[in-house]
This record gives structure tokens, C-alpha cells and sequence, in this order.
């Protein structure tokens, strides 16, 4: 299957590890709720609307419209119902898409949080690694200079030098 089919992006993002957590499938099943509410709104509002007068809802492709122009809280004004069933009908497409909405945006926003903090713990794990590396390195080094000036302290006393002593422009003690 090509990469960019619509197949191929859908099972990728079933298939994917994120699609498992909470946050997403709320989010999946928000979207579903709301295509419903629409459907349904649009269904239940027409009858009620069609004998009214000034109705303005007046089929099921007007109604579809109004209950998706209604859920965005677009609201252009063009379509509006005029009874009270209607309206309770409205109050709840309303809601619902506005709940919709709200949870599709903290979805996002947890993913794109998910993955920065995911990041930042990877950077924080390198980090310590470059630290622990680093104090092993200066560990080593202080080790071979202790060695090295300890074997140069040999290498004095063997020749007869001064020892850890009085150096020579000091006078010697008494």
C-alpha cells in the first residue's frame, strides 16, 4: 500500500502505540458523538420546524447545515429555529459541540505536551550520561597525576634532592 493512502494513515494510527492511550480514543469517541448528535439533531428538528412559521429549517440538507454551522458555534445566522423544541434541540448540538471541540483540543494539547515531555526526559538521560562519563574522565585524569607526581617524588629522593622539606631558598631548621 502507498504511504499516503488513506488506508495506510488509518492503520498506521490504529496500529500506533498513542492510538491506545486514554486521551485519543476519548477524542475518537467524541468525534463519533458529535457526527451523531448531528445526524440526529438535524432529524428531529425538521419535523418540528417545517410547520412553524418563519421556519427556516425546512429539509434535512438545511437542517444538516444549520446542526453543523450550530456545533462549530459558527452560527451565521442564515438558518435558526423558531420553536421550542427546536431550540432545546439546538441548546444540545450546541453543547455537544462545544464539548467535542474542547476535548479534541485537550487531546492535542496532551499529545503535543506527551511528546515534548518524552524529549525532555530523553535530553535529561543523555545529559546525565555526558555527566557521569564526564566525572569517570576527571576521576582517571586525578588518578595518573597522583601517579605520575608520586613517581616524580621517587625519582627526587632517589637522586639525593630535596625531599617534601625545606626547598633551597629557605634556610634549613635547626
Amino acid at each position: 500500500m502507498p504511504p499516503l493512502s488513506p488506508l495506510y494513515l488509518l492503520r498506521r494510527l490504529l496500529g500506533n502505540e498513542r492510538w491506545r492511550r486514554l486521551h485519543v480514543k476519548a477524542a475518537a469517541w467524541a468525534a463519533l458523538g458529535v457526527v451523531v448528535v448531528l445526524l440526529l439533531g438535524s432529524w428531529i428538528i425538521v419535523p418540528f420546524e417545517l410547520a412553524a412559521p418563519k421556519a427556516t429549517i425546512t429539509s434535512f440538507p438545511l437542517a444538516l447545515w444549520w446542526s453543523v454551522e450550530t456545533a462549530t458555534t459558527v452560527g451565521y445566522g442564515d438558518l435558526y429555529p423558531v420553536t421550542v423544541p427546536g431550540r432545546l434541540i439546538a441548546g444540545v448540538v450546541m453543547l455537544v459541540g462545544i464539548s467535542v471541540f474542547s476535548i479534541v483540543t485537550a487531546s492535542l494539547a496532551t499529545w503535543f505536551v506527551g511528546s515534548a515531555a518524552l524529549r525532555a526526559h530523553k535530553v535529561a538521560e543523555a545529559l546525565e550520561g555526558a555527566e557521569r562519563k564526564g566525572r569517570a574522565e576527571a576521576s582517571d585524569e586525578l588518578r595518573a597525576l597522583h601517579a605520575r607526581f608520586d613517581h616524580l617524588e621517587q625519582l627526587v629522593r632517589r637522586s639525593g634532592g630535596p625531599g617534601p622539606g625545606p626547598g633551597p631558598d629557605q634556610p634549613p631548621s635547626a
